[in-house]
């Protein structure tokens, strides 16, 4: 069971891979699961766009796809991230491209959690466990 980072269509290599991987696993157990096979893959924009509209039948552009294979509290799934978005997204929200990031990559595990943001209760659970998340990976530093 681990951890995979990967891009696809573009340069990019994600920094701190190993307190990224220590970060999403702390954040899996303490919500009483177990790390499974979780693939990371960074990408741009229109290979994102040609994902969403093939297997999720949307034709809009999105920061992050999220594919659950999770079993029994075991947490797997593929989580692909446009890298060109996020960097959008955080001048949009006046963040760093790198926290911006690490909010999309715990988003990404919280939907493997079962959070789900389609109400407008539920995105703002979403963003709460995001900002809860986030404030691990400051003590992590």
């Amino acid at each position: 069971m681990a951890i995979y980072f990967s891009s696809e269509d573009i340069n990019f290599s994600l920094k701190h891979k190993l307190k990224v991987k220590k970060w999403i696993s702390e954040v899996i157990r303490k919500a009483g699961c177990r790390v499974g096979d979780i693939s990371y893959l960074f990408c741009s924009d229109a290979h994102l766009l040609g994902i969403n509209q093939t297997y999720l039948d949307h034709d809009t552009y999105t920061d992050i796809i999220t594919f659950d294979y999770v079993e029994d509290g075991l947490i797997s799934g593929d989580i692909l991230i446009s890298v060109e978005r996020v960097e959008e997204n955080a001048q949009a929200f006046a963040t760093t491209f790198d926290r911006e990031l690490h909010r999309v990559i715990i988003h990404g595990v919280l939907h493997l959690l079962g959070q789900g943001d389609k109400t407008e209760a539920d995105a703002a659970r979403m963003r709460a466990r995001e900002d809860e998340a986030l404030a691990l990976w400051d003590a992590l530093q």
